[in-house]
């Protein structure tokens, strides 16, 4: 059984990197580069965040689990552990903080585009910090990494 919880630690790293790199920074902006309707282009591109985000709790809950599991109380001394706890927390905070604004925003809006609403400016500033959070967890996700080989397991 260590053999597979070890193992699944580098696939919850691994997974969870990589999505975030392939969706935020490669699928998403191609999106809006290839789709001419953004609206279309942002639904899309929504529905895959929302999937990365998933992910991202459920890989962020495991690795957690996994260190406080091995190390137990030593766990919260590993900058391991604590990159994982704010990438969690960011996660967090965009899905359940951000997107829910964003998502009466554009409720708010109605039939018209949300970008072409009053609500525009408010929509964008929102949309803002959570490309900012997104970015911050991207950055994190090169030490997490980094230090999965070495972070003792």
């Amino acid at each position: 059984m260590n053999r597979f919880a070890e193992a699944l630690h580098s696939l919850a790293v691994t997974l969870w990197a990589g999505a975030l790199w392939a969706i935020g920074l490669l699928a998403a902006p191609l999106l809006f580069k290839m789709i001419a309707d953004r609206t279309l282009a942002g639904s899309v591109a929504g529905r895959m965040f929302l999937y990365v985000a998933l992910l991202g709790i459920g890989c962020g809950l495991y690795l957690l689990l996994f260190r406080l599991a091995r190390f137990g109380s030593h766990a919260l001394r590993q900058a391991f552990f604590w990159i994982v706890f704010l990438m969690l927390a960011l996660t967090l905070v965009g899905e359940f903080g951000v997107q829910p604004i964003l998502a009466a925003l554009k409720q708010q809006a109605g039939a018209q585009a949300v970008m072409e609403s009053v609500f525009r400016d408010r929509f964008a500033a929102w949309h803002g910090v959570a490309s900012v959070l997104y970015v911050i967890e991207c950055a994190l996700a090169v030490p997490l990494v980094v230090l999965q080989a070495s972070a003792p397991r």
